[in-house]
């Protein structure tokens, strides 16, 4: 029998998915603790509704990633930390820094954890930093680090 999942259940299938059930495993078990319903053709009606506009919405998400990746693109961001006078810091520049340094200076607010640092910056100069803007979008930001 066919049945829409309302959570994920092992083995079966993810929350939203149209899949087929036993029937005693789906009244005894699915039903009971409100994982599924039962796709009658109005609750088929219903979910293909939704899945269209999870799917519109998702393609709005996406292309205002997009339109942010080109913008982060066209970045370079300045960050003045500390240093020593030979090229080195103390310490080093963290994504705080630099989300708060974009946020200074083009006036984009980004999340310090979808700034992906592949190793610490610890040097004066221009560094090329990665930003997670979407599942499977990144966008390069280049950073100069100036030493004060």
């Amino acid at each position: 029998m066919k049945v829409i999942l309302l959570k994920d259940v092992k083995n079966l299938g993810k929350a939203g998915e149209l899949v087929n059930s036993k029937p005693g495993y789906f009244h005894n078990f699915l039903a009971a603790n409100g994982l599924a319903v039962e796709a009658t053709p109005a609750a088929v009606k219903n979910w293909k509704a939704e899945q269209k506009r999870l799917q519109a919405e998702e393609a709005a998400q996406k292309a205002e990633a997009e339109a942010l990746k080109v913008k982060i693109e066209g970045l370079e961001v300045k960050v003045q930390a500390k240093g020593g006078g030979n090229g080195k810091l103390f310490g080093s520049v963290t994504g705080q820094d630099i989300a708060d340094a974009v946020k200074a200076q083009a006036g984009l607010e980004l999340d310090k954890k979808k700034i992906e640092l592949k190793e610490s910056i610890r040097e004066v100069g221009t560094h090329t930093v990665e930003v997670r803007v979407y599942a499977d979008t990144t966008a390069s930001l280049k950073v100069v680090v100036e030493e004060i």
